[in-house]
């Protein structure tokens, strides 16, 4: 084939340009071996060819050559269409990786490009685009979608996608809007709130500080109440407790103005903030603020052990001690309760014989109960009772009160005259030893009971029905708790009374079904659990075992009754890794650990090695989206908050 020589004046002696005829002579060298494969003009409309493959081509991935004036048209993460020369198939594929710039005729690092301009040259030899399209399916001819089983042909023209064609392909619709895909701003991500297979099966938003998760909170809470769906958002630093008011950051402002949102906060009849009784919350100018007391009957005494990291020995002198406060409320009938009707009688005692301690606690035992009981146990074993072994308590009722040492009760069952002689009569026969480990344990109890918060009668308890009414917002502000121990407690028990609360009215709305009654479907419900490692920490997972089983036990049933857990955290790799295994929906902020990448690597599928990389360098506001109804994970450029953050960060 002749070579054109250089032109005068190109600037360089001795390099070849292609023939201004090359492509005639290509189709003349087709036709003289049949035509077969005779070049043919690229349609108007399509924007590259598909490659021959190599021997390090991968599945489900083909090389798309685009000409040098469409070079710039198939951007990273955009969507195309393959039509398989040939075979009359269709393909639906992503940009995967790319575009790069090739040059026709030389080398990248050829001598020739280095030499010219590093010498203060500037040469542009003619070149075309390369990217990397990962296959998503065959287009089926009713627009449906199926698992690719063959590739597309070579030389298979491409078409990049319309923003409507693109956010179909990606089955990006919902309600929820997250933001836009990168580099197509035209294209939505939302999340579906009425598909049970996406939010109930549980989301972690996981990335360093700064890397813009608060945002993303924010959004997700806002959209999600907006939504129709009833938010519960633990908040442990108090940076949520002004999403009533507009948005008045400058940056933030700017964004929004960008994406063309208008500064807005959740209506104030419709955001709730709760704090302990006794504690501050981030914003007490909040028109609608409630004190609330945990119950302590609420919490399993199995999760509270491993909550404040009680001794093996404590451990054992804590259920001793329950199983006695137990027995004491029975007797004096505070629970069952003695002036109860026969039916509420039986249905109590139902109750209590059933009761699943490794789900909540003994109705109607309270801390303060439970400390006099403690206390008790420790006089005994400090102090020998007259005419007992050492560390037994007298049974008689008429013996004097100094056989109990220096104990007096607080709790006002156990200050009356059947509650003091009902706790002689249930310590007697138990062996107590060892005042080191009870004065260890009332230690423990002590520092939780000078908290006041638990049965707390200046406060009610949290009321859950009204927390999952729909379209409301209700923020547990955590930020002056004081203790990660007391902030757990409350989180536990919190968890556990939605649970319940959802369950019931799950058994309603079925109940009702069944009699063809109206009824109004159980709501939809989001918690959002900020500072996740706090709470389900892997240094203590295999301590907290209890816990752990109860926060499994709520993801899965959760995942039938519109019950959906969110897990925020920057510190993923403190999480246990069956933690993992709950969730099914990612929204990866930036991570720079390489440890922690590798980590997620293995537990979130179908990530592209691309996005991966991407990771550690993603800006702020930037994150990897993956829930179950998405065709592909997307990088996502997620929408501002149009309400108001503190930024504790």
């Amino acid at each position: 084939m002749p070579v054109r020589p250089t032109r005068a004046g190109d600037g360089f002696a001795g390099a070849a340009l292609p023939p201004d005829d090359l492509l005639d002579q290509v189709r003349a060298d087709a036709d003289r071996v049949g035509g077969a494969s005779a070049v043919e003009p690229l349609p108007d409309d399509a924007v590259g060819v598909t490659m021959f493959d190599l021997p390090g081509s991968e599945d489900n991935t083909v090389t798309v050559l685009l000409p040098q004036q469409h070079a710039q048209k198939a951007p990273s993460q955009a969507l195309v269409r393959i039509e398989s020369r040939g075979d009359g198939r269709k393909y639906l594929g992503i940009v995967a990786a790319g575009p790069f710039a090739e040059p026709d005729n030389l080398r990248g690092d050829s001598h020739l490009l280095v030499t010219v301009n590093t010498r203060g040259g500037l040469y542009l030899p003619p070149y075309h685009g390369r990217v990397q399209v990962s296959i998503l399916g065959e287009e089926l001819e009713d627009g449906a979608q199926a698992p690719p089983r063959w590739r597309p042909t070579p030389n298979s023209p491409v078409f990049v996608l319309d923003a409507a064609e693109a956010v179909k392909v990606l089955r990006a619709e919902g309600d929820i809007q997250l933001g836009a895909v990168v580099g197509h701003a035209e294209v939505a991500v939302k999340v579906p709130s009425r598909k049970k297979d996406v939010l109930p099966r549980h989301t972690a938003v996981l990335g360093t500080t700064g890397g813009g998760k608060s945002t993303t909170v924010a959004r997700l809470v806002e959209q999600a109440r907006a939504a129709g769906m009833a938010v519960v958002l633990l908040d442990v630093e108090g940076e949520y407790t002004h999403l009533h008011e507009p948005a008045d950051d400058v940056g933030m402002l700017r964004a929004l103005a960008a994406r063309g949102i208008e500064p807005a906060g959740v209506p104030a009849d419709r955001m709730t903030v709760y704090h302990l009784v006794g504690r501050e919350t981030a914003n007490p100018a909040h028109p609608r603020v409630r004190p609330f007391s945990p119950q302590f009957a609420q919490l399993s005494p199995y999760a509270a052990c491993e909550i404040l990291s009680l001794s093996e020995a404590q451990q054992a002198r804590f259920f001793q001690a329950y199983d006695v406060a137990k027995e004491v409320l029975r007797d004096v009938g505070v629970f069952p309760e003695k002036g109860a009707d026969a039916e509420a009688r039986v249905r109590q005692e139902r109750l209590a014989l059933e009761l699943d301690e490794f789900s909540r606690g003994y109705p109607r035992l309270t801390l303060s109960l439970l400390m006099d009981v403690v206390g008790a146990c420790l006089a005994a074993a400090d102090r020998p009772a007259r005419g007992a072994s050492r560390g037994r308590l007298p049974a008689a009722a008429g013996e004097e009160a100094a056989d109990l040492g220096s104990f007096r009760p607080f709790n006002e069952v156990l200050r009356a005259p059947d509650g003091i002689a009902s706790l002689r009569k249930r310590l007697h026969g138990v062996k107590i030893d060892s005042p080191v480990s009870w004065r260890a344990l009332m230690g423990r109890l002590s520092r939780l009971n000078r908290l006041k918060v638990f049965d707390n009668p200046r406060a009610r308890p949290l009321a859950y029905k009204e927390m999952l009414r729909p379209g409301t917002l209700s923020l547990v502000d955590l930020s002056d708790s004081g203790a990660s121990e007391l902030n757990n407690l409350v989180i536990a028990e919190l968890l556990r009374g939605v649970q319940v609360a959802q369950d019931r009215a799950y058994r309603d709305f079925e109940a009702a079904k069944a009699k063809d009654a109206a009824a109004p479907p159980p709501p939809r419900v989001l918690i959002v659990i900020e500072e996740a490692h706090e709470f389900l920490s892997a240094e203590r997972a295999s301590k907290m075992g209890t816990l752990f089983e109860q926060v499994a036990k709520i993801g899965k049933r959760g995942r039938k009754r519109w019950l959906g857990l969110v897990f925020v955290t920057q510190l993923p790799q403190h999480l246990p890794s069956a933690l993992f295994g709950l969730v099914n929906s990612y929204i990866l902020h930036k991570i720079t650990d390489p440890a922690v990448v590798s980590a997620l690597q293995r537990t979130v599928s179908g990530i592209d090695p691309g996005l991966w990389k991407r990771l550690p360098g993603l800006a702020p506001g930037q994150a990897i989206v993956s829930f179950p109804h998405l065709a592909r994970p997307l990088l996502v450029a997620i929408d501002p908050a149009p309400s108001k953050l503190r930024l504790v960060d």
